[in-house]
């Protein structure tokens, strides 16, 4: 998957200037390879297009969710709480420079800022947004621990003593919740999985 090829497709919709679009994708590109981005990177924007492609159907504004996977985490940073403001705002100067209109902007923001708490939405397009975002929490055994080692790759600068516990009850609340995943195509795809692989990872973290 070309990311840059959806990148400039959705923003030629707004701006034919295909350098300045070219100069607003290097910024972005930039942000997504930054040091100590080992799982907040690239990757992790395909697979969250790889999983929306098989729900465009259900999608009302396509354009929207684009540039909210493309923004959502261009500002990361393990040691800062506001990630998801500084990436609204970041979404937010580049989407008036492409001359995006107010509404659709404030959209995005939502969306956005929708992925800091990834609550269920009355918007259907942000539950699929959030749910794309954690659908590698129901991934294969493998493919979640390798997850897991990334994430705490990125949380290098914390000792298990203040990791261990942090990441044991944002796993708790995705147990507690009555659903992990808020549409009834991500619920049926992963949500047994995503439980398991959950309850593995808080026993393993019980164990250090």
């Amino acid at each position: 998957m070309q990311l840059k090829k959806i990148f400039l497709r959705i923003c030629l919709q707004f701006i034919q200037d295909q350098n300045f679009i070219e100069n607003l994708w290097t910024e972005v590109e930039r942000k997504y390879s930054e040091k100590g981005r080992y799982y907040h990177n690239f990757e992790h924007l395909e697979s969250m297009f790889l999983e929306l492609d098989d729900v465009t159907a259900y999608i009302h504004d396509y354009n929207a969710i684009a540039f909210s996977v493309f923004y959502h985490d261009v500002i990361y940073n393990a040691s800062s709480k506001s990630n998801e403001e500084k990436s609204q705002r970041f979404a937010e100067k580049h989407l008036q420079q492409i001359g995006a209109r107010p509404e659709l902007i404030e959209k995005i923001s939502q969306q956005i800022i929708a992925t800091k708490f990834h609550q269920k939405s009355k918007d259907p397009d942000i539950n699929y947004l959030l749910d794309a975002d954690l659908s590698i929490l129901g991934k294969e055994t493998e493919k979640y621990k390798d997850y897991t080692k990334k994430i705490r790759k990125e949380y290098a600068i914390y000792p298990d003593f203040l990791y261990n516990p942090g990441r044991k009850k944002v796993l708790q609340h995705f147990l507690e919740s009555e659903s992990i995943f808020k549409t009834a195509y991500f619920q049926e795809k992963y949500e047994k999985q995503a439980r398991k692989n959950i309850a593995s990872e808080i026993e393993y973290l019980n164990l250090g």
